[in-house]
C-alpha cells in the first residue's frame, strides 16, 4: 500500500500523508452508495466537500441527479462565482434557488444555533424542489472532519432526514481533496469557505447590510492577491485573519495601508490584524459547548 504526501499548492492544502489506497476505497464506497439511490439533489455552495459530492452525483446518477446553490444576503459574490465557474466547468445540471433565513427572528440573533437555522431554511426549499420535481433524495456536504468542530447545522440535516453521503463514507478533507485533484475537479485546492454571517461573533445582530460590508472588505483582501483569510466584524472594527503563510505580507506597511484604506472603504472604522492568523471556526472557541 503506497502512502505518499499530498501535494501542497496553498494554504489550503496542508502537507500530509494520505492513504491513496484507502481513499479510492471510501471514493467506491460513496459511489455504491449512490448507485443505490433513484435520484438525488445535491446542496452545492462551491466549496470543495460540496463541489466533489455534487461531481460524485453527477458521475453516478446523471441526469437524475440536481446540484441546487441557494442565493441569499449571507453568500458572497465570491462563491456564487466559483459555484458558478464550477457548474460550467463540470458539465453538472445546476439551479438557484433564494431561502429566506434573514426572515427568521431566531436566525438573525446570531445566537450559537443560527447554522441550524440556516440549514432548515435550506432544506426547507430543497424539500419544496424535490417534491415538485420528484426528486427522491436530498444530500449535503458535511465530511468526517467536520464533525470535530460544533455543527448545529448537522442537526437540521438529521430532522430533515438529509443524506450526508461524505460523512457515511468516512470522508475527510484531505481525502476529498485528492480525489477532487485527480477527478480534474478546480475546487480540489479552493481554500475553506463558509457563509458571510460566520463573521460576527455570536449575540451580535446579522443583517443584509452588515453582510454586504464584509463582502466588500473581504473582495478588497482577494484584489491585492490574498487567498485564505476572513474578516470578522466587531461592530465598526475589521478584525482580520489571514492564513500564517501570508500574514506577513499583510503586515507588511505598504500592503497594510492598502488594505486598511480599502476595508475602510468597505464600511468599517477601524481595522486591525490578527497576530494569531487564520484559524477556521475561530469564533467558536469562545462557545463552552456541552
Amino acid at each position: 500500500m503506497r502512502i505518499e504526501p499530498l501535494p501542497r499548492a496553498s494554504t489550503a492544502m496542508q502537507s500530509v500523508e494520505l492513504d491513496q489506497a484507502a481513499a479510492t476505497q471510501k471514493q467506491q464506497r460513496l459511489f455504491e452508495s449512490m448507485r443505490s439511490l433513484d435520484s438525488l439533489l445535491v446542496a452545492l455552495s462551491g466549496g470543495a466537500d460540496s463541489a466533489y459530492l455534487a461531481w460524485a452525483a453527477h458521475t453516478v446518477l446523471g441526469g437524475r441527479a440536481l446540484a441546487v446553490t441557494a442565493l441569499s444576503a449571507s453568500f458572497s459574490r465570491h462563491d456564487r462565482e466559483q459555484a458558478d465557474n464550477f457548474v460550467r466547468a463540470s458539465g453538472i445540471r445546476h439551479e438557484l434557488i433564494e431561502t429566506s433565513e434573514f426572515d427568521n427572528p431566531l436566525y438573525i440573533a446570531n445566537n450559537a444555533d443560527r447554522c441550524y437555522h440556516c440549514k432548515d431554511e435550506l432544506f426547507d426549499r430543497m424539500e419544496g424542489l424535490a417534491s415538485a420535481r420528484n426528486f427522491r433524495a436530498i444530500a449535503y456536504g458535511i465530511n468526517a472532519d467536520d464533525t470535530h468542530d460544533f455543527r448545529p447545522g448537522h442537526r437540521a440535516a438529521r430532522e430533515h432526514r438529509v443524506l450526508a453521503p461524505l460523512l457515511d463514507a468516512a470522508l475527510g478533507k484531505t481525502e476529498i481533496r485528492w480525489l477532487s485533484q485527480r477527478a480534474g475537479l478546480s475546487t480540489w485546492d479552493r481554500p475553506a469557505s463558509a457563509c458571510l454571517s460566520s463573521r460576527v461573533p455570536y449575540g451580535t445582530t446579522v443583517t443584509p447590510e452588515l453582510m454586504e460590508r464584509i463582502d466588500r472588505a473581504e473582495s478588497v483582501l482577494r484584489a491585492l492577491g490574498f487567498r485564505q483569510f476572513r474578516v470578522r466584524a466587531h461592530g465598526e472594527l475589521a478584525r482580520i485573519e489571514f492564513a500564517p503563510d501570508e500574514l506577513f505580507r499583510g503586515l507588511e506597511p505598504a500592503l497594510s495601508q492598502q488594505i486598511v484604506d480599502g476595508v475602510k472603504q468597505a464600511g468599517f472604522g477601524i481595522v486591525t490584524i490578527d497576530l494569531e492568523g487564520y484559524r477556521q471556526g475561530s469564533l467558536n472557541s469562545l462557545l463552552k459547548v456541552k
